[in-house]
């Protein structure tokens, strides 16, 4: 009997380290996505036994590199072993979303409506999901009612999103007003957005896109520079220079202080797979290439490319 006991004993400590490796290798993976160190994330994920959790994490890095057949078949397996994650099905959302982007029309339509569920289905297994409240929401505003879209259905989402973070709530609040065309209305929800967050540089960020979108330049700039000056102030605001310069650059205004938000991210912030760090060298070099200097563009073109070595926008760098 004591041996018995003894073998069993010994069984239950190798399976509590086994889940102790396990949860160390996705903590290391997860730190390698987040500073956006894609090959040496998938090689981390690759040493470690099939979970929703690895299948989640592998699905969020093909996500960042733009390869969404992969992401969303990693995302449906993460789903299929968890299916009461709203994580899970938050991440299948956004990637069959992306997939419906790039889709010819009748496979759009389909990837549009399967998004629209999982996002539907995130919310419903965590109502105080303040992404899944997001993305439903932005879903609902800007998708056709034919896919399951509608500016009313966006509004039922407020009141929820409120009690969770009230900025993003003005944001939705924006977008359903841009929706319907009223655009007084979106740029003042925009602005309450800045007044309201906890990180004032992402709202500025967001009312800078209104603008371009509205060709109003003067404001555009002003709105990125406002954003710029609450980074400073913030640590946890890096990702809003990656999206500034993003905005100044398709505004195709100011190449040389956009290369300065993202030489300054990546520098002097932790990074984020919001602004995976590959794309940041990626656009770098786009804007470097631009300003005349070759030899920095090569550079930024390298570093992406150590990070990510098949990422496509930076293998198609000629300058």
């Amino acid at each position: 009997m004591r041996k018995v006991l003894a073998i069993a004993l010994l069984a239950l400590a190798a399976s509590f380290a086994l889940a102790e490796v396990q949860n160390n290798g996705v903590a290391v993976a997860n730190t390698a996505l987040q500073s956006g160190e894609a090959d040496r994330a998938l090689s981390l994920l690759s040493s470690l036994p099939a979970s929703a959790e690895t299948h989640n994490l592998r699905c969020r890095v093909y996500f960042t590199l733009e390869r969404w057949d992969d992401a969303a078949n990693e995302c449906d397996q993460a789903v299929r072993l968890d299916d009461q994650s709203a994580t899970n099905h938050l991440w299948l959302g956004r990637t069959l979303g992306e997939k419906a982007e790039n889709a010819t029309w009748i496979s759009a339509f389909n990837l549009a409506k399967r998004a629209r569920a999982e996002f539907e289905r995130a919310v419903g297994l965590d109502p105080r999901d303040g992404e899944a409240l997001t993305d439903l929401g932005e879903f609902y505003s800007s998708a056709p009612g034919v896919v399951g879209g509608g500016t009313d259905k966006a509004q039922t989402l407020v009141s929820p999103l409120e009690k969770v973070d009230p900025a993003r709530a003005h944001v939705l609040l924006g977008r359903i007003a841009e929706s319907r065309k009223d655009y007084g209305s979106a740029e003042r929800e925009y602005k309450q957005a800045v007044t309201t967050s906890e990180h004032p540089a992402f709202g500025w960020m967001t009312l800078g896109s209104f603008y371009r979108k509205r060709e109003r330049w003067d404001d555009m700039e002003a709105a990125v520079q406002s954003g710029y000056k609450a980074a400073q102030r913030d640590r946890h605001a890096g990702v809003a220079l990656y999206n500034g310069a993003s905005i100044l650059t398709r505004g195709k205004r100011n190449p040389v202080f956009a290369a300065k938000m993202l030489e300054e991210y990546l520098a002097d912030y932790p990074k984020t797979e919001e602004g995976p760090a590959f794309e940041a060298y990626t656009r770098l070099a786009r804007l470097r290439a631009q300003l005349g200097d070759k030899n920095g563009a090569w550079q930024a073109r390298t570093a992406a490319l150590g990070l990510a070595h098949d990422y496509k926008p930076a293998l198609e760098l000629t300058f």
